[in-house]
């Protein structure tokens, strides 16, 4: 008997972010509290440098996020957002992000940030 079924075909436009994956290969994606943002100069517009806080385990971690009109530094601040944390940081012109904020797409084709539905504990693992 043969199957029939197709593998998936690979979003070539994600960023591969394995070869960063803990040593199982899997992605920790965990929440966080945003307690600053501010404009990311030398880089694209709505670019934005982010300092998180993923708790006690994790403590703060940098990020850097293109984003659009949607957000503002002072809307960020204190919202909490998606993020893989066990990626190998990254340097943008001056700046070193140390995990990948998390966001999809709408469909103007404009960021939409990853966040839960109702306060979480900081660094809640997604499972």
């Amino acid at each position: 008997m043969t199957d029939l079924a197709q593998p998936p075909v690979p979003d070539m436009s994600a960023p591969d972010v394995s070869a960063g994956a803990g040593m199982d290969g899997h992605l920790d994606i965990r929440v966080g509290t945003i307690l600053e943002a501010s404009p990311l100069s030398d880089t694209y517009r709505d670019t934005y440098r982010l300092r998180i806080d993923f708790g006690p385990h994790i403590g703060a971690r940098t990020s850097a996020v293109r984003v659009n009109h949607r957000y503002t530094p002072s809307r960020l601040a204190g919202r909490q957002v998606c993020a893989i944390v066990n990626v190998p940081p990254r340097q943008i012109g001056p700046f070193r992000s140390e995990v990948l904020t998390l966001s999809m797409r709408d469909q103007k084709g404009e960021a939409v940030l990853i966040r839960p539905d109702s306060r979480v504990p900081d660094g809640g693992k997604l499972f």
